[in-house]
């Protein structure tokens, strides 16, 4: 099998130029730029600035000149935060996004509140919900360490409960920089949990909180959807990526997005601009996904409700967060897809295009894996570890701070991968 491979990578440097000269690194930076903009909000759900960011995908799909382009409608419930986002400790005034951040569950809250500091070198869990009851501590907000609360998630999940501890809600301490996510925002919880750097808790007695929540019930969303004809129809190549993003925390603070994942975004619509130019023997689809930040509820209803017979895919690309600049290259594969792992390596060392692939297990970290339980052949890349990889869901992941070294690689990593016609 080894000699076979190396036999199509000899047949692959014969390829037409135009292969290795098809990337197109001014436009995927233009429309990563565009993208991360302030005009699409962090590209969420509460100024449907998602609903924006699709239109203008739309829009880049038809100037590649595919032969179709579509809208994949569908809905989500989703918990936001475009409103108040005010946070001061003992009267000094906190950042959102960067000296504080919220859970994606989280209710709003307002008030001003005692704090409640857990004794983690004496933990007493009996003690604790004692505490909690004294009149001194009645509407306290608790405070712990975030890893600390992951060990002890029974004791904190009960202090959590609303109506049986009469706490407000809880502060977990994070080392920045902070965090936000949106992945199990499709419900509220009863109390607020607030994220905030630990060196602006020291020494404090109160916290005034002024912070709003919108549950947004039944949004309406879609992916993207994009296809080049080839020149057979009896199976295809799907290439995706997701476009959606975090959205705001507050009214001044928006999460940019443009390593995760207006890169991807971009690298699919210039490989749609490549193959409209140069006729595929096969289909391709290409699919920008809304819903993954949102527990990849895009790719998990395209699967339930396939465009293109998922037995009919010969192989699926996802590119997700490659804005960075780590020499080497995250990967991983389906089930389905693992016996290609070798062609991908044997030709990124052939080419040099990464130091390595370093492939890792599948897991639910975006949009190939719902593909990957129904069986369909796929390969995950992602750049993580380089100068961006510390911004990731940060409001600091904006163009600035992407990179674009891993673009051009990735695009040539695909192109020669299909063009040997082993997949």
């Amino acid at each position: 099998m080894k000699r076979i491979i190396i036999s199509l990578l000899a047949l692959a440097a014969l390829l037409p130029a135009q292969i290795s000269q098809a990337q197109d690194l001014p436009r995927f930076k233009k429309i990563v730029r565009q993208l991360s903009s302030a005009r699409y909000q962090g590209r969420g759900y509460a100024r449907d600035g998602v609903r924006k960011a699709g239109k203008y995908i739309y829009r880049q799909f038809e100037k590649s000149g595919v032969d179709e382009v579509s809208y994949q409608e569908f809905t989500l419930d989703i918990n936001t935060f475009c409103g108040d986002m005010e946070i001061s400790v003992d009267g000094k005034r906190l950042a959102p996004g960067k000296d504080f951040s919220m859970r994606e569950f989280s209710p709003g809250v307002h008030g001003e509140f005692p704090l409640y500091f857990v004794d983690t070198l004496n933990f007493d869990a009996e003690r604790i919900y004692a505490d909690l009851q004294k009149p001194e501590n009645k509407g306290c907000m608790v405070v712990c360490d975030f890893l600390y609360t992951y060990k002890h998630r029974k004791v904190f999940s009960r202090i959590l409960k609303g109506g049986e501890l009469p706490n407000t809600g809880v502060v977990y301490t994070w080392a920045g920089p902070l965090k936000f996510y949106k992945a199990y925002g499709e419900k509220v919880v009863d109390k607020p949990i607030i994220w905030v750097v630990p060196e602006a808790m020291e020494g404090a007695r109160t916290i005034k909180t002024a912070i709003d929540n919108k549950f947004l019930s039944g949004y309406g969303t879609e992916n993207v959807i994009a296809k080049v004809n080839g020149r057979r129809h009896d199976s295809c190549y799907v290439f995706t990526a997701h476009y959606d993003h975090l959205g705001n925390l507050g009214p001044k603070v928006f999460y940019p997005g443009a390593n995760d994942n207006a890169s991807g975004t971009a690298t699919i619509i210039t490989l749609a601009d490549y193959y409209a130019l140069h006729r595929p023997e096969f289909d391709m689809y290409f699919v920008a996904f809304s819903g993954e930040d949102a527990n990849l509820r895009g790719s998990t209803f395209f699967v339930n409700n396939p465009v293109v017979p998922l037995e009919q895919i010969r192989f699926l690309f996802n590119i997700d967060m490659i804005g960075d600049d780590n020499p080497a290259i995250y990967c991983e594969l389906s089930e389905k897809g693992m016996p290609k792992f070798g062609l991908f390596d044997q030709i990124n060392k052939e080419k040099g295009y990464f130091t390595a692939l370093d492939r890792g297990e599948l897991a639910a970290n975006s949009d190939h894996y719902p593909f990957a339980v129904k069986g369909v052949p796929c390969i995950f890349f992602m750049n993580e570890h380089g100068s961006a990889f510390q911004y990731y869901h940060t409001p600091d992941d904006n163009y600035r701070t992407m990179k674009s070294d891993s673009y051009e690689p990735v695009f040539k990593l695909v192109v020669e991968a299909i063009s040997t016609r082993c997949l």
